[in-house]
């Protein structure tokens, strides 16, 4: 299991800052709309001269497939390691994004996103109209289908994702509250040691890292914990 930090702080300075004291840790980091809108590619070369971290670029693609073929070979060109998309853009877009990248020198990972974890049962069926854990094991199976390398689930589905399509198959489970903090906006969260037995590859956290006096000291926590 590898820790990814979410950097989702209100300014880029902030960003920084926290990412320097963060050198020297076995860790990825996740750059979502927020700061990549803000902050722009040079926030990624810049992260990158404080140290060769491995990075999660969360924009989660979701348009037509020529469009998000298109965008996911400019992403691998900035040099991430990780991206992400809608697996409810479907089959097609999901396999172009793929073909796509395969032309590139190197490609990220590429996970899909199933249902986001603000969702509970009632406000996804409320606009898909399908049943939360029978949609999601949907997904992940088109997604896998589609030649991706994983989804972005909640630990709650991640064990049954791997037990139909493979163990490595990966799961990156966002949501995760690793010592009972509050769940703020999202509805499926889970504890570290839940995510353990679980089997996921990747958890995300941000709030209860940032937010901390010293977030440093909160990431050792967690590491020594996985």
């Amino acid at each position: 299991m590898k820790l990814c930090v979410a950097l989702d702080l209100e300014s880029k300075k902030e960003c920084l800052e926290l990412a320097k004291s963060l050198k020297g840790l076995d860790i990825w980091l996740k750059i979502g709309m927020r700061a990549f809108y803000r902050d722009g590619i040079n926030f990624i070369n810049e992260l990158k001269k404080i140290e060769n971290f491995k990075i999660f670029l969360d924009l989660k693609l979701y348009d037509i497939p020529k469009t998000m073929a298109d965008a996911s070979f400019e992403l691998a060109q900035i040099g991430v390691d990780m991206i992400n998309l809608h697996a409810s853009s479907g089959e097609a877009a999901m396999s172009a994004v793929i073909d796509r990248l395969n032309q590139a020198k190197t490609r990220p990972l590429v996970l899909a996103v199933t249902a986001l974890t603000s969702f509970d049962d009632a406000s996804f069926k409320s606009i898909y109209n399908e049943n939360l854990n029978k949609a999601i094991l949907h997904l992940a199976k088109i997604s896998a289908k589609s030649g991706l390398d994983g989804v972005v689930c909640s630990a709650f589905e991640s064990a049954q994702i791997k037990q139909a399509i493979s163990n490595e198959f990966i799961t990156l489970c966002p949501g995760i509250r690793p010592f009972g903090e509050s769940k703020n906006d999202q509805k499926r969260v889970v504890s570290l040691e839940l995510a353990k037995e679980q089997k996921a590859d990747f958890i995300v956290i941000g709030r209860p890292i940032y937010q901390a006096k010293e977030p440093q000291n909160i990431i050792k926590q967690i590491l020594k914990n996985i």
